[in-house]
C-alpha cells in the first residue's frame, strides 16, 4: 500500500505541493484532511513542532547538530561529522527504506529552456569553451567583493559569464565594465533555469557557497566553489556522484575568526573581511587550470 508522506522542507505528496508561509492555523485542518501516514520533518523549529503534534503521526526529524555548529562557529572546536548533509538527509528516512541510489543531485530543466551560448558573445567563436561565474550569495561575507571579481576576471584569459540574480544587477555591471570586453553579465537578465541552463553549458563555474553552486553540481558540472566566512565542515560543499569529485574547494585556513556564522553576515563582524580579501587571485587561477 503506497503510504503518504508530509514533508516540511518542501513540502510535497505525489500530486501536489503544499507551501506553507505565515498561517499554520489555516493550513493545519488542510493537512489533517490530506490523512499523511508519516512526517518528514527537516527544518526542525518550533513551527514544524506545531505541524507534527497537530498531526499525530509516526515523524522523523532531521537532526540539525547546532550545538556542534555553535561550538566550531564560537569556539573553533569541529567535533562535526565529516558526512555530507545529503547523507544526513537520508539517515533520517533510512527506516522508511530510503536508500541512496549513488547518483548524485538531481536537477531537470523544463522543456523549452533554450540559451544559445553563441547568442551571449558578439565576437564570433568567442562562446566555446567559457567560464561561468556565479557572483552572488545571500549574504555579503559569503561574496567575494566586486573589485576582487573583476580582478579574477581580468586574469582569466577565456570568455566568461556573470550568473547572478536582480539583487546581483549593478554589480554585474561593475565588474562586467571593470574587466573587459570578454566578460558577459547575464545578472537579472534571466530566471533560475535560465542561468541554470548557462551553467551546463559552460566549461568550469566558479562559485560562491550557494544554491546554484549545488544546481551546478547536479548538473555535473567542474567547480571552483570559494569560500568565505563559512566552511565546507559544515557539510554542503557541492555533492557529486559516487566515485566523482569535481570541485576545487579554494578558502583562507587558518583563520581563527572562520567561521563566524553557519549562515553569513550584512558585513564583516571583525571588519577586515580576511576570510576573502586575502584570496588571491593565482588560487583562482591555478584552481581552474587543475580542472582542465
Amino acid at each position: 500500500m503506497i503510504q503518504r508522506v508530509f514533508a516540511l522542507g518542501n513540502a510535497t505528496t505525489a500530486h501536489e505541493k503544499i507551501t506553507a508561509r505565515n498561517n499554520l492555523s489555516e493550513l493545519l485542518p488542510l493537512l489533517r484532511a490530506e490523512g499523511y501516514d508519516y512526517v518528514i520533518d527537516v527544518h526542525h523549529n518550533m513551527r514544524s513542532l506545531r505541524v507534527k503534534m497537530a498531526l499525530r503521526v509516526p515523524s522523523f526529524s532531521f537532526n540539525k547538530l547546532n550545538f556542534k555548529k555553535w561550538l566550531l562557529v564560537r569556539w573553533g572546536i569541529n567535533t562535526l561529522p565529516d558526512v555530507h548533509i545529503v547523507h544526513r538527509y537520508l539517515e533520517t528516512v533510512r527506516s522508511l527504506g530510503v536508500v541512496y541510489d549513488g547518483a548524485g543531485l538531481d536537477f531537470h530543466l523544463p522543456s523549452g529552456t533554450n540559451i544559445a551560448a553563441s547568442s551571449l558573445f558578439s565576437e564570433p567563436g568567442r562562446n566555446h569553451p567559457f567560464v561561468a561565474f556565479v557572483i552572488g550569495a545571500t549574504h555579503a561575507t559569503k561574496r567575494l567583493p566586486d573589485d576582487k571579481i573583476a580582478a579574477i576576471c581580468q586574469a582569466i584569459q577565456r570568455p566568461i559569464v556573470l550568473i547572478g540574480g536582480p539583487s546581483e544587477r549593478e554589480s554585474g555591471q561593475r565588474i562586467a565594465a571593470a574587466a573587459g570586453n570578454h566578460v558577459v553579465d547575464t545578472c537579472g537578465k534571466y530566471s533560475l533555469f535560465e542561468s541554470a541552463e548557462v551553467i551546463r553549458q559552460a566549461e568550469v563555474v566558479i562559485t560562491h557557497d550557494t544554491g546554484m553552486m549545488h544546481i551546478a553540481a547536479a548538473l555535473g558540472k567542474r567547480i571552483v566553489s570559494v569560500w568565505g566566512n563559512t566552511v565546507p565542515a559544515f557539510g554542503m560543499y557541492p555533492f557529486y556522484p559516487d566515485g566523482a569529485d569535481s570541485n576545487t574547494t579554494v578558502e583562507v585556513n587558518g583563520l581563527k575568526c572562520r567561521p563566524c556564522s553557519k549562515i553569513g553576515h550584512n558585513t564583516c563582524p571583525r571588519g577586515h573581511f580576511d576570510c576573502m580579501n586575502k584570496i588571491r587571485v593565482e588560487e583562482i587561477l591555478d584552481a581552474i587550470t587543475v580542472q582542465n
